[in-house]
């Protein structure tokens, strides 16, 4: 896989691109013959994932002001860049190229960001390349606006849904109000005018394309006829039943980017509100798409960046950063829905902040974060509690360089929605060492309510394992696998383990759906193994990977959907899909699970017995939400198709610009 998986390289850098041609004229670092020759590796290694003039695409941009800037600071160096280039990357990867490669396409790297070549050949002298300037002085580097307020005034034009609209989207299924359908996260529409009987006649009845090849992991959402959706700068307002554009907004990245990757808005009373990967938080007009207010509050040179799709309760906007993997301190923040300012803030790791603590030994006195938030969160309206998600601890795989249960990473977290204050918790995954996040906390079941006798929230992760609560005991009732399970107890170490699952899970972004007829959760899951490899020695660059290690991927790699029975735990039945599964589950009244694979399949399944109903080529792979809403009395079914994975490359990768489709049964 040595041409797919180079051109990652540089992830979770930065962004903003010069128009630059070479000068061979002066003095400098590296030959006009590396340059050349690290260019001819650049195309065809690394283009198709960083654009052809290092403008990004899948991956981030590697060139320009703040991304000179990144490498500039105290404490950081083009010695360094070289050295995370050449031991860790590409990410979790080892030796794709030689040593003499790798100093060509860094020759490259640094022509493009007009560091001068000359007649000596650029080695990997630590020194040397320590002294090289690369940070120009005839450029400016301007620090970011933490507050931006919109041209055309603060407040929307646009309006709905209401608070009560939000908690009435359990019942009211003609809409898709929330990533997850509501704030159970249940994914279940009670529509029915799709279903088993018909669902092998339906149809393809228009396209959206957001015509970027930016990552598509996007999770429409639509109200009163109008979806939204997102990629990694666009947000787009599409008539939700011929795909006619209504408004689309670019932002522009005003500092450092770190992952290139969105999963969605979340909407209430005209505002339309996302997270950027510059670590600001911004509100749209659901009217027309002006920008309402921007605020950033997420660092980007700590590595922070917004992945999530937000949740907003009352006026609250919810949101977390992810970037475990860059030793970020986690947390969770509510801000004002008017303007962005902060109510209250939930530290994930406030031992690891603190440097060490009871849960968090630090026997070498190294730098300990993680702790991010990434996936949807959850609400028991009744109880009043917030769910969310906490990932891993970093450095991600030397376990003995932290010892004891790393809280609260890997913990499913209950806080007060108003006021962030923490009701309880359960640890899921402690002290892990193989990057195996916990990725998911829904559905939220009731007792009399759901079909179910225990009130129940379902959790699963990177571990590949589903474990379903009783949220009043805080015990698990069950743990059903949901992919290979393999050499899970041995630890991390210099010598390395083969151990499934590999780095990437498990269960990502996509948790379970449920089936209250059927009484079923269901998931998607990948299944692969990798070898894990600790380092001797950990070194930390603030806001940039601290895995502690290096993972190698099996070549073998694949996907299952899993129905699992609700009380009992025990599988009814499973599809194998011939990639990894990552796209949303969505259920239905009709009868049906809907889900994609990286194949460019959107699936329709009979929820009874998983028997295949219809299968759809969408052109490009399915990583994102899949939903089901109703526009005038007729059902749809809305599914992305594009670029689905940033760092995991599966085969199924396409230079097709990210798009929703549409589709739905012919009309009679």
């Amino acid at each position: 896989m040595k041409n797919s998986t180079i051109s990652i390289f540089f992830l979770g850098l930065s962004l903003m691109v010069p128009v630059f041609a070479a000068d061979f004229s002066a003095s400098g670092t590296f030959t006009e013959e590396q340059f050349e020759r690290g260019q001819v590796l650049y195309d065809r290694e690394c283009a198709s994932c960083h654009g052809g003039d290092l403008e990004g695409g899948v991956a981030p941009t590697i060139s320009g002001v703040t991304f000179r800037k990144s490498y500039s600071l105290q404490g950081s160096n083009v010695g360094r860049l070289y050295n995370r280039i050449r031991t860790t990357m590409p990410p979790r990867q080892l030796d794709v190229l030689t040593d003499e490669e790798y100093i060509e396409v860094m020759a490259y790297v640094l022509g493009r960001n007009n560091v001068l070549p000359g007649t000596e050949a650029l080695t990997d002298n630590y020194e040397a390349l320590a002294r090289i300037p690369f940070s120009r002085t005839d450029e400016g580097l301007d620090s970011a606006a933490t507050f931006i307020a919109g041209d055309f005034g603060t407040k929307p034009k646009g309006d709905g849904p209401s608070f009560a609209d939000l908690k009435a989207s359990g019942t009211n299924f003609s809409d898709w109000l929330y990533h997850n359908q509501n704030y159970k996260g249940t994914r279940y529409s009670a529509l029915d005018q799709i279903n088993v009987s018909n669902a092998s006649e339906l149809q393809q009845v228009c396209a959206y394309q957001l015509e970027t090849f930016a990552t598509m992991q996007t999770g429409p959402i639509v109200y009163e006829g109008t979806m939204y959706i997102t990629n990694s700068t666009r947000t787009a307002a599409i008539n939700a039943a011929t795909c006619q554009r209504v408004w689309e907004y670019e932002w522009e990245a005003k500092d450092r980017t770190v992952w290139g990757n969105s999963r969605g808005v979340a909407i209430k009373d005209g505002y339309v509100v996302r997270g950027t990967n510059d670590g600001y938080l911004i509100a749209l007009d659901a009217a027309d798409g002006k920008l309402l207010w921007a605020r950033q509050v997420a660092d980007p040179w700590l590595g922070e960046t917004f992945t999530m799709p937000p949740m907003i309760f009352e006026d609250t906007v919810l949101i977390g950063p992810a970037g475990s993997e860059n030793a970020i301190s986690g947390w969770l923040g509510a801000f004002s829905l008017f303007d962005g300012e902060e109510k209250w803030r939930f530290h994930t790791v406030p031992e690891a902040a603190a440097g060490g603590g009871p849960s968090w030994g630090n026997p070498e006195d190294i730098v300990l974060g993680g702790g991010a938030i990434w996936t949807p969160l959850s609400m028991d309206l009744e109880k009043g509690e917030l769910y969310a998600a906490v990932t891993n601890p970093a450095p991600d795989l030397p376990a003995y360089l932290r010892p004891g249960d790393n809280l609260y990473t890997n913990n499913i977290i209950a806080l007060d929605p108003r006021s962030g204050e923490l009701l309880w918790h359960k640890s899921i995954v402690p002290n892990d060492d193989h990057d195996w996040d916990l990725t998911q906390v829904s559905p939220v079941l009731k007792a009399g309510e759901d079909s179910v006798s225990h009130d129940l929230v379902a959790t699963v992760g990177k571990d590949g394992i589903l474990r379903t609560l009783d949220k009043n005991t805080r015990e698990a009732l069950y743990e059903t696998p949901v992919t290979t399970i393999l050499n899970t107890e041995v630890p991390i170490t210099q010598e390395g383990a083969f151990v499934c699952p590999g780095v990437y899970g498990g269960v990502l972004w996509s948790g379970p759906a449920y089936h209250p007829g059927e009484k079923l959760l269901v998931t998607p899951s990948i299944d692969y193994c990798a070898r894990f490899v600790a380092d001797e020695k950990v070194e930390h660059l603030p806001g940039q990977l601290y895995m502690g290690g290096g993972v190698v991927p099996d070549s073998e790699q694949s996907g299952w959907l899993t129905a699992i029975e609700v009380e009992t735990g025990e599988v009814r039945w499973r599809y194998h899909s011939p990639a990894p599964m990552v796209a949303a589950v969505t259920t239905t009244a009709g009868g049906l699970v809907i889900s994609g694979e990286l194949t460019g399949n959107l699936l329709l399944f009979n929820a009874e017995n998983g028997e295949m109903l219809n299968r759809i080529y969408t052109g490009a792979p399915i990583g994102g939400g899949i939903i089901t809403y109703e526009v005038d009395g007729r059902q749809y079914v809305a599914t992305n198709s594009g670029n689905a994975m940033m760092t995991f490359r599966t085969g199924h990768e396409t230079p097709r610009s990210g798009s929703v489709i549409i589709y739905a049964l012919p009309k009679e």
